[in-house]
């Protein structure tokens, strides 16, 4: 059996690694593989979550080994996790001597950069974002400081090095793909697979959803059976336009007053309520609620149409919303933007919902129109079958299962 260390400076704990890194090794162990997964975890959700990510691992051929996640003093406290992260690796390959190390952007592919130095060990990139450009683009480096511009620098070129060093690459979007087998710096053609982020159509399954605890939950949430609900799922903030999100809500407003809102999020719920009042939405026309990852597919349920809207930037062209295949999934329309990743494209192969050109007041009221005036009838089955067509985890393992053959033969 090959051994393979999945190394991810997202934690298990979080949303994320629950969705986007479990699902697939536990369907890799099908394969003849085995894993140790090397996460970096927040200490209140290591503590909280603990007991339900061993529970998503029980059983199967994969150990789980976290160390902690450390947030400040900026920067400092990355390079403090990269050295944990090399020592924990060190005391690891003592134990077993792993064929692979597959490992998503940032400070991992410094660690599968040593490995394959020092050890010699197999390397696939995995590509789930232009990691550098998403740190400016989000917010959370200011190049105008010089120390972020370095650092922006250094990891642009760390970028490529793994591109060129690594035995294999993925990424999440054709758009990705083609910027990458763009890049004249780099030998060409870089061998690149795109595989994008899935869904376990099993999970996300309208059809599976007891009806018990669907009405269990729309009394706790106050919600009607008839009620027309604009949802949104997943963090707010960075990149995730809230602002923009609720000034089309309170546009649909003033031409569906009986609209309500319903923010699905695990983070900011004071700030999405602020926000919401500024832009004049009543209080008891917007609910914000956390949802672990079981009781996502209900609480999606009650959506009519779930809006999304991510700011439009290069580093976003590299994005695959995770969100957008398990809201598909539902059989439930979105209302998004253009300018992220295939979004635009796979939404009008679909018919699976609308697609902003700009966030403009006159490009949000003609959507608002369409919805409103002349409704398009929803096809919910047929929203569902393209998220099987183009999202379904099983496809997406079978993927990464072929690219570990090129690799380890």
């Amino acid at each position: 059996m090959k051994k393979i260390l999945f190394i991810s400076y997202d934690g298990m704990t979080d949303p994320l690694g629950q969705s986007q890194v479990i699902p697939y090794l536990a369907g890799l162990t099908n394969f003849g593989y085995s894993f140790t997964i090397l996460s970096c975890d927040k200490p209140e959700k290591y503590k909280e979550h603990k007991p339900y990510v061993d529970g998503l691992l029980q059983g199967l051929p994969i150990e789980w080994v976290s160390i902690p996640y450390h947030k400040n003093p900026p920067v400092l406290s990355s390079v403090y996790d990269l050295w944990q992260l090399k020592r924990t690796v060190k005391k690891l390959q003592q134990k077993q001597l792993f064929d692979m190390v597959h490992t998503r952007p940032g400070i991992p592919t410094l660690v599968a950069l040593w490995m394959k130095k020092k050890y010699g060990t197999k390397f696939l990139n995995d590509i789930r974002g232009f990691w550098a450009d998403e740190r400016v683009d989000g917010g959370m480096w200011n190049l105008g400081n010089p120390l972020f511009k370095i650092l922006y620098r250094y990891f642009k070129n760390k970028e490529d090095e793994c591109i060129r060093q690594a035995d294999y690459n993925t990424c999440l979007t054709y758009k990705a793909k083609d910027i990458i087998l763009g890049w004249k710096h780099l030998p060409q053609p870089v061998s690149i697979s795109v595989i994008p982020c899935s869904v376990d159509m099993q999970l996300f399954d309208p059809a599976g959803i007891d009806p018990m605890v669907k009405e269990n939950f729309r009394k706790e949430l106050g919600f009607a059976k008839d009620d027309f609900i604009i949802s949104y799922l997943g963090s707010a903030g960075g990149w995730y336009l809230t602002d923009e999100m609720l000034k089309f809500c309170a546009l649909l407003l003033t031409k569906k007053p009986e609209a309500k809102f319903f923010f699905i999020s695990n983070n900011r719920h004071a700030d999405i309520l602020a926000e919401a009042s500024r832009h004049g939405i009543p209080a008891d026309k917007i609910l914000v609620r956390s949802g672990k990852r079981h009781e996502v597919p209900v609480l999606l349920s009650f959506s009519t149409y779930s809006v999304f809207f991510i700011k439009p930037c290069f580093s976003k062209l590299s994005s695959s919303p995770t969100k957008h295949g398990e809201i598909m999934a539902m059989g439930i329309p979105v209302i998004t933007n253009s300018g992220v990743g295939d979004m635009a494209e796979i939404v009008e192969k679909y018919q699976a919902g609308y697609v902003l050109p700009d966030f403009s007041e006159a490009a949000m009221l003609q959507i608002i129109h369409s919805i409103c005036d002349h409704p398009q009838p929803v096809d919910a089955a047929a929203i569902r079958s393209g998220a099987n067509a183009y999202y379904n985890l099983s496809d997406a393992v079978q993927s990464y299962a072929a690219v570990y053959r090129k690799v380890l033969g």
